[in-house]
């Protein structure tokens, strides 16, 4: 037998031992302790702790039916020393395979409700999926399970769960099992009302004293009535005149999503490179470049001219299709398929990068957005997304603490 083949299992006789009870240290070294005695081998192990009590789950190889009865009576035996509890089954073989279409569906609640729950675990089964294993990955600021699924395709299953989860309130996401969860990637984001609390425009008109005329320009962009280049140029056109100085006020101004510095310290921490795209300015974008460590930043240009904004922008336009080619762009520099990226946005104008990415996260989004994109977050922690990726929160606290 080559050592890629697995070993066959499925007619050897094998016993399910179960232990329950209370946690303390020791317990799992006992058990296999006590089962050394009879040479049994190992095929499966599971365990979890919830409140203090423990499940411990081991399927071993039977041994001779002579000595099988002793190995029950010892293994009861050790656990109410302990003041557990041990079930013992026969059968045979190893766990049934899992079925083909695998996927991880991340649920995000706040709080996450029994029904809530519920409603997610039937409308799986619905689709003809299993759950196969449930793992908390964090309970605040927001509560974070993911399902391990098998048995129905990833694209199916991904448009009946944004269904459900929009009619209940949750966040959900399920993206495809593999290798590639785990593999390097590229994460880019929109920055106002995404990496950032603000609207920039609006920060400088702010200070131009045009914050009411600049509103009416937006609005009539989201009417439909202008498209984004053209709103942003009658936009910017109500910023002439202002000093150059106002660029280092907004700079100071801005304020960072919760959550935004952990998501990016994370992710660089594991290999990710990560970017931002903007319809915004390059004199904002810039600054949180260096100041975040960012791999990649792309936005429009204010022209400043003898140290007074004109009131045009320079150079390459970011617009809805713009972001979706920079993601492209930097995907590429960065040597990632565009399969293994992820984008962040909230706007309508991030729906062709969304719909473009690897998986797309509409981040407290507009409903239109929310509709499209792959998942939702709507929660206000931008950290949060490390959940969609399999991230724990306890792996995120214990490299911060490792790195103080």
């Amino acid at each position: 037998m080559s050592a890629s083949q697995p070993p066959q299992t499925s007619a050897v006789p094998t016993l399910l031992v179960k232990i329950f009870g209370k946690d303390r240290p020791g317990i799992t070294a006992g058990l296999f302790d006590t089962l050394a005695a009879y040479a049994v081998d190992v095929i499966d192990i599971e365990q979890i702790v919830t409140r203090g009590r423990i499940t411990l789950c081991v399927l071993v190889t039977a041994p001779s039916s002579g000595v099988e009865g002793e190995l029950r009576s010892t293994v009861h035996g050790w656990a109410e020393s302990l003041k557990l509890q041990a079930e013992i089954i026969s059968g045979t073989g190893d766990n049934r395979p899992r079925g083909s279409g695998r996927s991880h569906v991340t649920v995000l609640g706040h709080p996450l409700t029994a029904e809530s729950a519920a409603a997610i675990a039937s409308r799986i089964t619905g689709c003809g999926g299993n759950i196969d294993r449930i793992f908390r990955l964090a309970k605040y600021p927001v509560t974070a399970v993911e399902f391990a699924v098998s048995g129905c395709e990833t694209e199916p299953l991904r448009t009946a769960l944004a269904t459900e989860a929009a009619e209940i309130g949750v966040d959900v996401a399920v993206v495809s099992a593999g290798l590639h969860r785990r593999a390097q990637r590229l994460l880019v984001m929109d920055v106002d009302s995404t990496m950032i609390q603000d609207e920039v425009i609006e920060l400088f008109a702010a200070h131009a004293g045009c914050e009411d005329r600049v509103a009416e320009v937006t609005a009539a962009a989201m009417r439909g009535e202008l498209d984004f280049e053209q709103s942003l140029h009658a936009r910017v056109a109500l910023l002439a005149g202002l000093d150059a100085s106002v660029v280092d006020k907004v700079r100071a101004e801005v304020r960072l999503t919760p959550g935004a510095r952990t998501l990016i310290r994370t992710l660089k921490r594991l290999g990710y490179q990560v970017g931002v795209v903007s319809g915004g300015f390059t004199q904002v974008t810039d600054d949180l470049k260096e100041r975040l460590g960012l791999d990649f930043a792309s936005a429009n240009t204010l022209e400043i001219v003898d140290g007074k904004l004109t009131g045009r922008v320079t150079g390459e336009i970011v617009d809805r299709a713009g972001k979706a080619r920079l993601l492209r762009r930097f995907a590429s520099q960065a040597g990632v398929p565009l399969a293994q990226t992820v984008a962040i946005g909230d706007g309508a104008n991030d729906l062709d990068m969304l719909n473009a990415a690897g998986l797309g996260v509409a981040f407290n989004a507009k409903p239109v957005v929310r509709e499209a994109a792959d998942t939702a977050v709507n929660v206000p922690f931008l950290d949060a997304v490390l959940y969609l990726l399999g991230i724990t929160r306890e792996e995120v606290e214990a490299a911060d603490v490792h790195e103080d």
